[in-house]
């Protein structure tokens, strides 16, 4: 019987937590017991959820950080663990995206993409892994996507940034599998998210039926709930996953059995 009470006396650090699915896992943590550092580039953001947190009966605090940067990255990890006593759980979730073909695509746009989405992530578990193994060990959930296995139009950055998140989960679970640190990650389809709805609000037309023809793109006929995807993330972070590490577990309602068809 599936337990509710998971991660009491663990600590979680969650990158782009201010929204989206981000908060959703913030805010799933902190009702099953865990302790959250609500980290976005956002300081509002993140300080909204880790006070519904705690309006909540958990505890949480707001980390304000730009996880590209190294320095920001290892300030994010201290506070947390100064904050709590310990570090058991990392959930890399924070991303963006630019759209655009290669020829006409900036190399800022290049480079912030990435950075965010594929360095952010490294740093983060560069940082928090020291402070993991201390603990004995715990787990790391990265966030890719579906469009690491199966592309669109005009993501070129995203789509890379993103498959290199899988090819690193895997060497991170292979490396810190004698530490106890099991390392997985999830790839989304479409979720309602800010993000989704600013690409939905780029396409001509209503972007509520926009996001609604989208959904009837997923052979369960709509959108993925940022809450969906959180329930996956907790189940990987939690023990229940005990013999699951280096993983890419799809979270998209079917779109990519579809386009593999």
């Amino acid at each position: 019987m599936r337990s509710y009470n998971r991660f009491v006396g663990k600590v979680a650090l969650v990158t782009g937590a201010g929204m989206g699915i981000g908060a959703a896992v913030a805010r799933a943590l902190g009702a099953e017991g865990a302790a959250v550092g609500a980290l976005d580039i956002d300081g509002s953001a993140a300080a909204t959820v880790a006070d519904e947190i705690a309006r909540s009966g958990g505890r949480a605090r707001a980390v304000v950080a730009d996880i590209s940067k190294a320095a920001e990255a290892d300030r994010a990890v201290s506070l947390t663990v100064e904050e709590f006593g310990g570090l058991d759980l990392l959930v890399n979730n924070a991303g963006v995206v630019v759209y655009g073909q290669v020829p006409g695509f900036a190399e800022e746009d290049w480079d912030r993409v990435l950075d965010i989405n594929l360095k952010g992530q490294f740093l983060m578990a560069k940082f928090a892994i020291p402070c993991i193994r201390q603990r004995g060990g715990g787990a790391i959930v990265n966030f890719s996507s579906v469009q690491a296995l199966n592309s669109q139009r005009e993501v070129a950055a995203y789509a890379a940034s993103k498959g290199g998140v899988v090819s690193m989960t895997k060497t991170l679970a292979l490396d810190h599998a004698p530490d106890r640190i099991r390392v997985n990650c999830v790839l989304p389809g479409s979720v309602r998210t800010p993000m989704l709805r600013r690409a939905a609000e780029l396409a001509a037309g209503d972007t509520e039926q926009t996001i609604e023809e989208w959904g009837r793109v997923h052979p369960r006929g709509s959108v993925i709930e940022p809450e969906e995807v959180a329930a996956v993330v907790l189940f990987l972070l939690s023990d229940d996953a005990s013999a699951v590490t280096g993983g890419a577990y799809v979270v998209d309602g079917g779109l990519s059995a579809r386009v593999a068809l």
